[in-house]
């Protein structure tokens, strides 16, 4: 009986031993470094697909393959944790440690990568959860509001990206745009890249770091890290939305009963052609019909395994604008490839993206915008036939909705970028990097106006293009015109770096050295024009049936002659980076860099910089105080440089046709120089100075930093007039000018609640930057210290202009009449030069300054909360200080034309009589000021919900929900980039209010 017992007990023994190898049984709890428990935290087993996430209240159970499993356990914010089962314990506590300290991110800078506890430059660094939410294409959207000194204005347009200035612009030459690099490849067209592809943006702020890309940097750089595979674990996520849009506001323009009241009191009348007893709303009449939708789709895939990770996404993104024919979509199709080898010591990557999108475009979008609200509300859109009601007799009278109808503008383009890269560690705490990448962007864009704007009269069918550009008619030929162009730029890049990193005791060294090369192709290409054609329906796929030679005069445009274009840049690097016992550290960079693009005497340019900071909390007097968890001072210098805005002929000799001269009974064709060379043409260089604060209070409760900068560019580009005796053609491109920039910014974080249950936790950022041109002036320039510019041309404004360059002034004053009132006859005087009233005032001569449209303040404001499984986040934005003008207001508020032309319902008090209510003027000049909530989004997670679907969440996102503010134009958020800021003139893209669904799923 003992023996049998003892065979029993053998046998459940081995048994259950056998069961054990084949099937363990763990569970636990997650926690995070407050001892709460983490809900939906991810615990994989290492070598395996096997993982499950926690439940609400931290706790898991799982099966594992053997008692002796490594597990992997993550969750946002906090850093991922290693598990090795010792064989007999199962049931785990395992304390996840923060990740959340800003100051121990890890951050992407210059050719490498830096712990910011370290840093000693300013970088704002923003990771995908925290992007903007909403049916967003444009990178410069998804960063609106989200860091300090960042100036961002976007429209309604789903066809224009967003304007982005950092620290002010530093130029009159250029756009004023960062420079972008995404995932170590420089230069590249941001459209590549879908948002929910992106891990992080690092925005390199200050010149020590930003020196290390030399002659691109002046305007800041943004540095685009996308989302990797991981050895550890496959995944695939699907994420998704629908949304639908709406106007949030429009002009209040008269409706035909109050127009004809109006009319009727001032002893006005319609023109029986005008007027057909209509009653149209313009501004609706535009929009797409019902709301307009959005989508996007993106399916992405994950893994890897002991030599390697991979990942690939799919995104399809689609959204309507609320114009007629408005329209965007785009594809992009992204791989990315790490295969290690060597035991690691080789690591190989491959990214390729290809991005194609399609723009459709409302044909003429600005002369429609500026019908839709000048039109009469008395004359239908339609006749009783069915056909178009025009007034073709009546000077600039167009029907918008035949505009857009009997017009076609589309842009397609496909933007392929690959980039191969090696990493090779060495001995002695070397390695080197290599990267090798090209980008392939194909252009092809056509436009087609068909027989029926061959009925407008082309002597008054004047364009409205966007400031500082200046109307001019357009000619649509005879029976119809097209123009078809197809362009292709290249960029091939490649760039080497070594990197020495090593620790000598409390000494820590990291050295990076390298050589970049760029070759970059631009407009190789074609472009013609081509009018006369036998049917409407051809568009513009078929020049080939026009016959303009039976036009008389007619000549086909061939496009651009500077359009094809070769440039070179090369540069060599270096950084040295110098870390005393985690206490004080020291950052040198200089750059050499050379472009073919500037003037032969000077191709070369050095730009240097240095950054120090002390970390203040690592001293020994900090050891026993309980309020900062983190402090750390830091300063620093350096210069950038600006090659954008110009190109490969600018500082070249061109001569071409100079029109025609009567000689001998015949006009003979005129050639000569049209373009002066400079060959002392050399590099704008911006030099910043930054001083700055890093600090964390209460165990980093609440984290923050503060900086102030001193950005001053000189040696300034700009076509400059010069004396004709001196130079023939009357202008050359040359340095001289200086503009200044002096700003603080202030960013903060907290979480003053949370629970096991609730977090809420807010952060805040502010800006404030002083612009300045400082020094408008050349050796040669004989136009004194300013420039007159901005020339709506409204009706009756012939030569008025609104803004000036001026010294002394910033880029966007306001240079007008000054507004006095009316006059004991109800007639609008202003203030003359000599301080004296009159109603007759003098263009230029009478203007004064009259405020800028730079801001003050910038304001970010989020906040997130947390319940349970349900999450909501709140984000205001806000622009304060700056001054806009109204020109759109200006020309709706001509009382004398409202038989011919529409008014705004608040002009209906005007007299008639007074020709002078409408002339530019501060009377127009409103404040800009506002504050948005830009986005509120509710979502709820339902977690775990089969063995399949690890992770499921829905959210619902409303953008733009309301604005407050006291400007009266249809939105205060009017273009801030370019050099012609806060004008807004008869072309805003209505802003839109957004509605969307949004689905992310985890398998």
């Amino acid at each position: 009986m003992e023996k049998l017992k003892l065979l029993l007990l053998a046998f459940f023994l081995g048994l259950s031993i056998n069961s054990w190898a084949q099937k363990t049984e763990v569970s636990g709890v997650i926690l995070d470094d407050k001892n709460l428990p983490l809900p939906a935290a991810n615990i994989l087993e290492k070598g395996t697909t096997r993982s499950v996430v926690t439940d609400f209240d931290g706790k898991f159970k799982m099966s594992v393959s053997n008692p002796n499993a490594v597990l992997v356990v993550s969750f946002l914010g906090f850093t991922d944790q290693t598990v090795k089962l010792d064989g007999t314990k199962t049931n785990l506590t395992i304390k996840l440690a923060s990740a959340m300290n800003a100051l121990e991110q890890v951050v992407v800078v210059g050719y490498g990568k830096g712990s910011r506890k370290n840093l000693t430059t300013s970088v704002t660094s923003i990771k995908a959860e925290e992007l903007n939410k909403g049916a967003i294409s444009d990178v410069g959207q998804l960063l609106q509001g989200k860091v300090s000194g960042l100036n961002i204005s976007s429209s309604g347009d789903p066809t224009r990206t967003a304007s982005v200035v950092l620290r002010g612009a530093s130029t009159l030459n250029s756009s004023q745009g960062p420079f972008y690099v995404i995932d170590g490849v420089p230069g590249v067209d941001i459209s590549v890249i879908s948002p929910d592809d992106i891990a992080t943006i690092d925005v390199l702020k200050d010149a020590a770091a930003t020196a290390i890309y030399g002659n691109r940097a002046a305007n800041g750089v943004i540095m685009v890290t996308t989302k990797k595979g991981s050895k550890d674990r496959t995944q695939i996520a699907y994420n998704g939305y629908v949304g639908w849009e709406e106007v949030s506001n429009q002009l209040d323009m008269m409706n035909a009963t109050q127009l004809r009241a109006f009319t009727t009191k001032n002893n006005l009348n319609f023109t029986p052609e005008n007027d057909k007893g209509a009653n149209t709303n313009w501004q609706k009449e535009i929009l797409r019909a019902g709301k307009a939708k959005s989508s996007s789709h993106n399916l992405s895939m994950s893994g890897g395994g002991k030599n390697g990770s991979y990942t690939a996404s799919l995104t399809s993104l689609n959204k309507e604008g609320v114009l007629l024919k408005s329209d965007f979509s785009r594809v992009i199709a992204r791989l990315s490839v790490e295969q290690f080898a060597f035991d690691d010591k080789v690591k190989f990557g491959l990214n390729v993206t290809n991005s194609n999108s399609k723009y459709v475009n409302v044909p003429q979008r600005n002369t429609v915008l500026l019908q839709s609200i000048s039109h009469l509300p008395v004359s239908p859109v339609r006749n009783e036939d069915g056909t178009f009601f025009e007034n073709f007799v009546s000077t600039g009278y167009f029907n918008p909705v035949a505009l857009i109808e009997h017009g076609t503008d589309e842009t397609e383009t496909n933007n392929l970028v690959g980039n191969l890269t090696a990493e090779v560690k060495l001995p002695f705490g070397f390695t080197y990097n290599l990267n090798i990448a090209h980008q392939k962007l194909t252009t092809s864009h056509g436009e087609f106006y068909d027989s029926y704007y061959s009925k407008y009269n082309s002597a008054n069918f004047y364009n409205n293009p966007d400031p500082p550009l200046t109307k001019s008619l357009i000619n649509f030929g005879v029976n119809g015109s097209a123009l078809r162009n197809s362009y292709e730029n290249t960029n091939n890049i490649i760039e080497s770096f070594l990197t020495w990193d090593k620790t000598l005791g409390v000494h820590k060294i990291k050295a990076v050295l390298g050589y970049s090369w760029q070759e970059n192709t631009l407009g190789d290409g074609f472009q013609a024009t081509a009018t006369n054609f036998p049917v409407d329906n051809v568009g513009y796929n078929n020049l080939a049936l026009s016959n303009y030679t039976s036009v008389n005069g007619y000549v086909v445009n061939f496009g651009d002659s500077r359009a094809y274009q070769k440039t070179r840049l090369i540069g060599e690097f270096a950084r040295l980076n110098y870390n005393y016992q985690d206490k004080y550290l020291l950052q040198g960079t200089i750059r050499r860099d050379g472009g073919s693009v500037f003037g032969a005497n000077n191709r070369w340019g050095y730009f240097p910089s240095v950054g120090a900071a002390w970390r203040v909390d690592k001293e020994n007097f900090m050891k026993n105080q309980q309020i900062f968890s983190d402090l750390k001072f830091r300063g620093s210098y350096g210069v950038t440089g600006n090659s954008s805005g110009f190109n490969a002929y600018t500082a070249q000799f061109i001569s071409g046709s100079l029109g025609t001269f009567y000689y001998n009974g015949q006009q003979i064709g005129a050639y000569g120089p049209n373009q002066a060379a400079n060959p002392d043409l050399k590099w704008e260089k911006t030099a910043t100075a930054n001083i700055g604060v890093d600090f964390g209070l209460f165990n980093g409760k609440i984290t923050g930093s503060v900086d102030l900068y001193d950005k001053k560019t000189t040696d300034m580009i700009f076509n400059y007039a010069v004396n004709p005796v001196l130079v023939p053609v009357g202008t050359i491109v040359a340095n001289g000018g200086t503009m200044s920039n002096k700003g603080i910014e202030v960013s903060l974080g907290a979480t003053p609640v949370k629970t096991a249950n609730f977090t809420w936790s807010t952060n805040l950022n502010l800006a404030s930057n002083k612009n300045e041109i400082v020094k408008l002036t050349n050796p040669f320039f004989i136009g004194g210290d300013s420039i007159r510019r901005v020339q709506p041309d409204g009706g009756g404004q012939t030569g008025s202009t609104l803004q000036i360059f001026k010294e002394g002034k910033p880029l966007g004053q306001f240079f007008t009449l000054k507004y006095a009132g009316k006059n004991a006859a109800g007639v609008s005087q202003y203030v003359a030069k000599d301080g004296s009233l009159t109603t007759t005032p003098a263009i230029g001569t009478d203007y004064h300054y009259a405020g800028s449209a730079q801001p003050k303040v910038l304001l970010g404001w989020g906040n997130n909360f947390q319940y349970k499984k349900f999450d909501l986040s709140i984000f205001f934005r806000g622009v304060f200080g700056n001054k806009i003008f109204n020109a759109t207001r200006a020309d709706l508020f001509r009382p004398s034309t409202a038989m011919t032309n529409n008014i705004l319902v608040d002009a209906a008090n005007e007299s008639p009589t007074d020709l002078n209510s409408y002339k530019y003027s501060t009377r127009f000049i409103e404040d800009g000021s506002y504050i948005r909530l830009d986005n509120m989004t509710l979502g709820y997670n339902f977690g775990k919900v089969s063995k399949f679907i690890q992770s499921v969440r829905v959210y619902q996102t409303i953008n733009n929900l309301f604005v407050i503010t006291k400007y009266s134009g249809i939105d205060p958020e009017v273009e801030q980039g370019g050099t012609a800021p806060g004008v807004d003139s008869n072309n805003f893209y209505p802003k839109t209010r957004t509605f969307m669904f949004g689905l992310n799923v985890i398998f």
